[in-house]
C-alpha cells in the first residue's frame, strides 16, 4: 500500500489520470459521435493525401528545374571569371608592346643585352 499512496501523491501521476478521465468522458456516444470521429479521421487522411501530393509535385518541379539553374550558374561563373581575367590583365593589348620588352601580369621587364650574350 505504501507505493500506491507515494503514485497517488505524485503530480505527474495524478495528471495522467485526470488525462484519461477527460479521455473517457470525449469518447464518441452513440452513432452521431462515431460519425463525428469518422469524418475527422477522413478529413485528415485528406488532408494527408493532399500535402504528400503537393510535396512530390514541388519536388518533381525542383528536380526538372535544377539543369536549367546549373546552366545559368555556370553561364555566370564564365561571365565572372573572364571579368576577373580583364580585371588581372589591367588593360594589356599587344600592340601596347614596344620593341625589346616583354609583358607579363606583374609588370614589364626588359631583357639586358648582357645577359643574353652570358647565356642567363
Amino acid at each position: 500500500m505504501p507505493q500506491m499512496n507515494r503514485d497517488q501523491r505524485n503530480a505527474a501521476w495524478q495528471a495522467a489520470n485526470q488525462w484519461r478521465a477527460r479521455a473517457a468522458q470525449t469518447q464518441p456516444t452513440g452513432l452521431a459521435g462515431s460519425l463525428k470521429l469518422l469524418f475527422t479521421w477522413l478529413a485528415f487522411g485528406a488532408l494527408m493525401i493532399v500535402g504528400v501530393v503537393l510535396g512530390l509535385f514541388f519536388l518533381l518541379i525542383g528536380w526538372a528545374m535544377m539543369p536549367f539553374m546549373r546552366h545559368k550558374m555556370k553561364k555566370r561563373m564564365e561571365q565572372m571569371r573572364a571579368q576577373q581575367a580583364q580585371d588581372i590583365g589591367g588593360g594589356y593589348s599587344p600592340t601596347n608592346s614596344r620593341p625589346g620588352h616583354q609583358d607579363a601580369l606583374e609588370g614589364h621587364y626588359k631583357v639586358k643585352d648582357s645577359e643574353v650574350k652570358n647565356g642567363r
